[in-house]
């Protein structure tokens, strides 16, 4: 196992809130010696261990780093069990989500990515937040978005405690305050990461038009998500018209990428399809409705498994919006409605029952045992 005792040796003492000029005095060693251990250029003196355990008020192991070792690989997999229940999207994933957050939170109350995940479970996800909840928890939010900037290198969440403090800003009635905090914590478009893996290459070579296209990629896929939200929550459409419409849509994208062969319609036509099929099934819409955009959307993983073949950009950006995709040696259509036809809960094994349902389902199941 590693031993991380420079790293043990930097972070007791900035706790405590001890220079390295104290803790070098009570070691009777020089600052440069504190300072080598901290930035692991050399180990303290063997002879020195346990008067260093005693200063910082720790065991041998915690200061070797065993005991933090250990802590990190539970909290991992507290995480991770975290997030399984919490991608089944269900009411008993949900509550088994909160009891593994709420009581890792508890145990691990100073670990940035339990806080963060406690945090934003606890505020209702990332989107559509009840402005009421935010309120209500808003002293421990802040709590938790003051440890995190103070101390957290970790840039994602650091910029998930300011998006915390926008929409508690937001909450009370201050947009205003809360825009100016997206518009100066958050990067804009064009200086994402995609846009300057891009310019690191000159426009003539293979490099170049990997990542032009692997954005390509990226972008169709966000534009189709909002593309999706824009029909689904469009008031003046019933949701028969908005089925009505995926299907119009989804049938244009997919014979423009069949007429042109170009790869970018098939992204937004199976994102778009995907998006449309999710809030239809978990936002009110019939089996029926279900069903007709679900066939479209299996359709369009069908034509995506086949370009996916020998196209590095595409299968890279696919992979890493979606990694659990890669279980899907079978093909996705065939994956996807392997998922759905051994759903065990909430609206998707309601759904199962639907004769429409389960022929679509049957329809990109055939060549396979499930």
């Amino acid at each position: 196992m590693k031993i991380n005792i420079g790293t043990n040796i930097k972070r007791l003492r900035a706790e405590r809130g001890v220079t390295q000029e104290q803790l070098a005095e009570a070691m009777n060693v020089t600052c440069a010696a504190v300072s080598k251990w901290e930035r692991s250029d050399s180990y303290p003196d063997i002879t020195l261990l346990q008067p260093l355990a005693y200063y910082f008020g720790v065991t041998l192991d915690e200061l070797m780093g065993y005991d933090r070792e250990r802590v990190s690989a539970q909290i991992d997999d507290e995480i991770a069990a975290y997030w399984e229940q919490v991608l089944k999207r269900t009411k008993e994933g949900a509550e088994a989500a909160r009891k593994i957050i709420t009581d890792a939170y508890r145990e691990y109350p100073n670990d940035y990515t339990v806080m963060s995940c406690y945090m934003w479970f606890v505020a209702g996800d990332a989107a559509d937040n009840d402005p009421a909840v935010l309120i209500a928890h808003k002293d421990e939010f802040l709590a938790i978005c003051d440890k995190i900037l103070d101390g957290c290198a970790d840039d994602e969440i650091r910029l998930g405690a300011w998006n915390m403090r926008a929409k508690l800003l937001w909450a009370e009635g201050k947009t205003d305050e809360a825009l100016e905090i997206y518009r100066t914590k958050f990067t804009n478009w064009f200086s994402t990461c995609g846009q300057k893996c891009e310019q690191l290459f000159a426009k003539d070579t293979d490099e170049y038009y990997y990542w032009v296209r692997r954005n390509m990629y990226e972008l169709f896929s966000f534009a189709a998500d909002k593309l999706g939200r824009v029909v689904f929550f469009d008031k003046n459409l019933t949701l028969e018209e908005k089925t009505e419409k995926s299907l119009l849509c989804g049938e244009a994208l997919l014979d423009a990428y069949e007429r042109t062969g170009e790869d970018a319609f098939l992204i937004i036509a199976q994102a778009f399809l995907g998006r449309m099929e999710n809030d239809l099934c978990y936002r009110g819409g019939s089996s029926r409705d279900v069903a007709a955009v679900m066939d479209a959307n299996l359709r369009a993983l069908e034509l995506l498994t086949d370009r996916l073949r020998g196209n590095d950009a595409m299968l890279d950006n696919v992979f890493a919006q979606n990694s659990f995709w890669a279980d899907a040696d079978g093909g996705l259509a065939q994956y996807f409605a392997s998922c759905r036809r051994n759903a065990s809960e909430g609206r998707r094994a309601e759904l199962l029952s639907d004769p429409d349902y389960a022929r679509v389902l049957e329809k990109y199941l055939t060549d396979i045992n499930v």
